[in-house]
Parts: C-alpha cells; structure tokens; sequence
C-alpha cells in the first residue's frame, strides 16, 4: 500500500503530536479516507521527511502523531533557477509542476512583452499563493523533500538586471548553439523560457547582454510549457541527475 506524503506548514519535531485542517484534512479524510493507524510521511519543506501515524480523524481535522526524522536528498546536484514568462491558468501550473519534478530550484515567474495575463498587486499575491500550492502538490507526488524557491512575480528587465550567475541559457528557436555544444556549468544554472508566443528579440539580445546564450533545443517550435518539460530533462540528462546523468 503506498503511503501519503503530505507538507506541512513549520518545522516538524518528533515525537509531538499535531492536527491537520483545511485542505490537508478533507484530502485525508474525504479523498483518502485515512483511518486511525495509517501511516503517513510528513515534510515541512527544510529537507528531510518524517514517519507519522494518523491517530484521529474528525470532519474538519485529522490527528497525527509524529514519528521518526529521516534524512532524505533527492535534489538534484545541478542547482537550476527557471525564469518562466507567465502563462495563462493550465499552462502555468503544468509548467510549475512539471519543473519541480524534474527537479528545479527556484522559479522566478516573469513578465514579457507578449504575456497575455496581467496581473496588479493583489492578483500577483492571488497567483504566487496558487502556484505555491502547485509546487507542494509536485513535491508530494514526486518525492522531493525541498519545495523550490519561488521567487515574487518580476518583470524581465528588473531580473536581468540583478545579480545572475552561473551558466545562462535563454531559448531561441533562431539560436546555433545546442547543449552538446555547451560545457558542463560550475555551478548554478539559469534557464529563461518565454510565455506563449515566446520573448521578442528585444527581450533575448536585452538577456544576451546580461550574459545569457541562445539556446536551441531542435528543429520544431514548442510550446512554452513543453519547452520547459523538454529543456529540463535534457540539462537533467545531460548534467544533472536523470537517466545518466552525472549524480552524487
């Protein structure tokens, strides 16, 4: 029987005893019906997961003892942070999703001159409440112990202009260079993948002179959320952690 993982806000300590409400209560109770004496697996996002025991399950919150710390990495060793154009509804969350599993560590969302979703303050805190949301639910489901960074919704120019490091990569369906032309990075790794529609050529050679390369991932225009999937894995192939990778 495969065992619940489930975040959980704050730090976990073992040995105490805590209550699930809200989401996490009705997914356990309603969705999985969970009874006293299953197990589950706990993470609070820091690293590392811990063993726990439901103990009680009422309408609106679910009891739960916790159990035992184990320390347990699966991040990868190719730290990568996304600059992702914002996308509407589905295609976001898909691509936020799909990012987190294959193992990001940060996503910056952005917004360029052909994203289609506008948002002011207060729809700004809305969507990076959401997306957080879509983060923990990858890492629920994949195993990850380490939610990414998810950094506040900034316009391109303002990210470019701050302090990048590392190898920079910015996709380009007009770019000459592809990863088997490309060294293996020292370090950090930042990838920037536009909205629908893509970054205007204003928006790539402004990222080029921040110390980004144009990067062509093949012969066929993507979609900018599959672009993110295919992007991903082949860095993680290539360099980090997945099918051959290099790995700790």
């Amino acid at each position: 029987m495969r065992v619940s993982r489930i975040h959980v806000d704050g730090t976990l300590v073992p040995g105490t005893k805590i209550e699930l409400g809200g989401e996490r209560a009705g997914y356990l109770g309603r969705v999985l019906r969970a009874r006293p004496g299953d197990r589950l697996v706990l993470f609070d996002g820091q690293g590392g997961e811990l063993e726990a025991t439901v103990t009680a399950v009422a309408r609106e919150r679910v009891a739960v003892a916790v159990g035992l710390r184990r320390e347990v990495d699966r991040e990868s060793p190719l730290a990568v942070t996304l600059g992702i154009g914002i996308s509407r509804g589905e295609r976001m969350d898909y691509a936020l999703q799909k990012s987190t599993e294959l193992g990001v560590a940060a996503v910056v969302p952005l917004l360029t001159e052909r994203c289609v979703v506008q948002l002011d303050r207060e729809r700004a805190a809305s969507r990076l409440a959401h997306w957080t949301k879509v983060l923990i639910g990858a890492c629920e489901q994949c195993g990850r112990s380490r939610l990414p960074a998810l950094a506040p919704v900034t316009g391109l120019s303002d990210w470019l202009a701050g302090r990048v490091s590392g190898l920079r990569l910015v996709l380009s369906p007009e770019a000459d260079t592809n990863l088997a032309d490309l060294t293996p990075p020292e370090g950090e790794l930042t990838l920037l993948i536009g909205p629908e529609g893509g970054l205007e050529p204003a928006e790539i050679a402004l990222a080029a002179r921040a110390g980004f390369r144009a990067l062509r991932l093949g012969p066929r225009i993507l979609r900018s959320e599959t672009a993110v999937v295919a992007a991903l894995a082949a860095i993680q192939a290539r360099w980090g952690d997945l099918g051959g990778g290099a790995r700790r």
